[in-house]
């Protein structure tokens, strides 16, 4: 899952959310470094991912993709899912996503100083071109998409893919939907399991 989804399932526990939104630039064991709130959301971070990239919807998701895209199909499931998480938020939510992104971007400035360093280049950037609202739209994802394939040097033609969500956009939807109950419940458990360790 992409950012906006592992903010969502961190819940109402800042320092899981912290944990979450950090892991990716948290390597091997370093995660023993922070806080144990902060380890329990790194943790959870990899066990989603782990979970989603080997879930037989999120692979049929991947199936419905250009063949072009090649090892980058679960990075951009990962971009398409967000996108219909930011459409259906209200779905999810009982804060308007407007008003989450706003909290949640200035909670994580007043944390950037324990953030690895990548993390805190990267901030900037988020809260200045609000990527969790920008997730929203169709132009909004077009735009991650780009972004993605010019950090790829243009290898993974990611930029294309947008064609590919307007092309089978009701079938990544129904996939989103399904998975992500999935993923809720799964989520949940986890965070519980880890807490108790």
């Amino acid at each position: 899952m992409n950012i906006l989804a592992h903010l969502y399932l961190s819940k109402s526990n800042k320092n899981i959310l912290i944990g979450n939104f950090i892991a990716d630039a948290v390597k091997g064991k370093s995660y023993k470094n922070y806080s144990e709130e902060i380890q329990i959301g790194i943790l959870l971070h990899r066990y989603i991912d782990s979970y989603t990239d080997t879930h037989p919807i999120v692979k049929k998701s991947m199936h419905r993709l250009n063949e072009r895209y090649r090892h980058y199909d679960g990075v951009i499931i990962d971009i398409l899912y967000d996108h219909f998480l930011a459409k259906n938020w209200d779905a999810y939510s009982n804060t308007p996503l407007p008003f989450y992104a706003k909290e949640t971007y200035n909670f994580l400035n007043e944390n950037i100083d324990i953030f690895p360093e990548r993390i805190q280049k990267m901030l900037p950037f988020m809260i200045q071109y609000n990527w969790l609202e920008a997730y929203r739209s169709l132009e909004g994802i077009e735009r991650v998409l780009i972004g993605m394939n010019k950090r790829t040097k243009e290898k993974s033609q990611m930029h294309l893919a947008i064609n590919d969500l307007k092309e089978h956009y009701n079938e990544f939807e129904n996939d989103f939907t399904t998975f992500f109950k999935d993923l809720i419940l799964f989520s949940e458990k986890k965070t519980h399991y880890l807490s108790l360790q």
